[in-house]
Order: structure tokens, then C-alpha cells, then sequence
């Protein structure tokens, strides 16, 4: 079940990254990731009351509060990267801050198998060969690079405090409630500040252009939260270490969308790199 739940999380995450992506290039950052955390907090209400999860407050909350303070920072940078760099290239870099929750995971006692360290060592060299030789390239391509290494280390970070959160299901309900209410008090006042600096808060077309996002958006919040999820139940049901690196997959899924929509094509050493992805897959959850 680890390796299933895994997956899921590298399904969402992939589809949330490409579909943030494709908005911020119309939309601002900021207001994508407000407006996206404020409908994923409106779903969330309505299931913390239908489940009673209130009632399982306690001090593993602030992992959940953590995680929402650190998770729009993290969202932003990497939208921000996605909006300047190809989404084939942005997207690999992100999930380097595996390194993060996999270095948890070693530190409390995880020891995978033979197969499995070596399903680990394969996946991350894929997911780093995917992103493509762009350190070398335009400033803008620097830029991006750089938002996105920053973006990474967030990630990482999200994915081992939401993995200390909750121990039951309606708990995890809680928890990803705390942290998307988090994620909206942070992200929201952000938004402000930049505002008072002269920003923008909404792209040209105003409330009319947000409007028409809204089902885009709602789907980009909601599919990061389900993503969040199912990392935590893998990360509870299995080695942290196979879960994370499972679960940082989700480039190859943003790549292949982005091939698919947009037509956007990888080199010989992306495509390579996806492939290395794919076995180290298999290595994980067969060893």
C-alpha cells in the first residue's frame, strides 16, 4: 500500500504543478495560491464537521501549522519558476528536496532493502537527469533554476512535518485543514504586502479572468491537498525513504503533460532521465 498511495501523491502532485503552472502565466502567483488554498480550506471545513476530526486536536497540529507556513513560499517560488522555465525542466528540479524527508527517514531508523537503495540512488539521478542541462543557459533559465531549488527545499520540508501531523485518517483531515488555513493567513498576507508595494493582486481582465479560473483553480488546490494526503498514509504505512522518492516522481507526470498539452519537447538526456525514473520505480516497490 505504500507504494500505492506513493504513486497517487506523484499522480496529483504532476497534475496540481502543471495546471499552477498554466495559471500563473495569466494569473499572479500570489493569487493563485491564495485563491486555490482558500477552496481547498472550504472543502476541508465541510469535511473536518461531517467527520468530528476537531475533536483529535493536539500538539501534532503545529507540524500541520509548519507546514502551512513554509508550503506558499515553496509554492510560489516554484509557480513563479514554472511561469519563466520550460515546465519539462522546472518541474525534475523541484523534486530534489526528496533529499529532505528521506534524510528524516534515515535518521529515525528506515533501512530499505538491497533493492530498494538501489531503486532510490536510480530514481533521483533520473528525476536530476530529466531536469536537463540548464544551469549553463540564459539568465532566465539561472532564475528559474534558482526559484526552484528553493521551491525544492520547501517541498521537502512540507512532506516531513505532514508526515509527523496526524496518526488516523480523520486526524489527517485535521491536519491538512491546519495547514491549508495556515497556508491562506501566510499566503494572504504576502499578498497584501505586495500589493502595498505596488503589485498586482489580479492579472489584466480583473475578477472576470479569475472567475472563469475558478474550476482550474479549486482543482489545483484540492489535488495538492489529496496529494499531501496520500503521502502522509504511505509515509505512516511504510519506510519513509520508499514513500518520499515514490512520491517525487511527479515531475515525470508534469513532463509528460507538458509534452502532451503543450507540446513542449524534452532532450535526449530528459527523455533518458524519465526512464531511469520509471526503473527505479519498479525497483522500489519490488524490493
Amino acid at each position: 500500500m505504500t507504494a500505492l498511495f506513493a504513486l497517487a501523491t506523484s499522480l496529483l502532485w504532476g497534475l496540481a504543478d502543471f495546471g499552477g503552472g498554466l495559471l500563473t502565466r495569466r494569473i499572479p502567483a500570489l493569487t493563485v495560491v491564495v485563491v486555490s488554498q482558500v477552496l481547498a480550506v472550504l472543502v476541508l471545513g465541510a469535511i473536518v464537521l461531517a467527520t468530528g476530526a476537531w475533536t483529535e486536536a493536539g500538539p501534532q497540529l503545529w507540524y500541520a501549522v509548519g507546514a502551512g507556513v513554509v508550503g506558499p513560499a515553496a509554492m510560489l517560488a516554484f509557480y513563479k519558476a514554472l511561469a519563466l522555465g520550460p515546465m519539462g525542466v522546472v518541474s525534475p528540479l523541484g523534486s530534489l528536496g526528496v533529499v529532505v524527508p528521506v534524510s528524516v527517514g534515515l535518521l529515525v531508523g528506515d533501512r530499505p532493502g538491497l533493492l530498494q537503495f538501489a531503486g532510490i540512488g536510480v530514481a533521483i539521478l533520473g528525476v536530476v537527469l530529466a531536469g536537463g542541462p540548464e544551469l549553463r543557459g540564459a539568465p532566465v533559465q539561472r532564475q528559474a533554476v534558482l526559484l526552484t531549488l528553493v521551491a525544492a527545499f520547501g517541498f521537502g520540508s512540507v512532506m516531513a512535518l505532514i508526515a509527523e501531523a496526524s496518526t488516523t485518517v480523520t486526524g489527517l483531515f485535521l491536519a491538512l485543514f491546519v495547514q491549508r488555513v495556515t497556508n491562506v493567513l501566510v499566503g494572504g498576507g504576502a499578498l497584501y504586502a505586495s500589493v502595498r508595494r505596488g503589485g498586482r493582486a489580479l492579472p489584466e481582465g480583473g475578477t472576470r479572468v479569475v472567475g472563469a479560473a475558478l474550476p482550474a483553480l479549486a482543482f489545483v488546490g484540492l489535488a495538492d491537498v489529496a496529494a499531501n494526503g496520500t503521502y502522509a498514509m504511505a509515509a505512516q504505512q511504510g519506510p519513509v525513504t520508499v514513500a518520499a522518492v515514490l512520491a517525487s516522481l511527479y515531475p515525470v507526470v508534469t513532463a509528460l503533460a507538458a509534452r502532451g498539452v503543450l507540446k513542449e519537447r524534452l532532450r535526449a538526456v530528459q527523455a533518458a532521465g524519465a526512464g531511469l525514473a520509471l526503473v527505479g520505480t519498479v525497483l522500489l516497490a519490488t524490493g
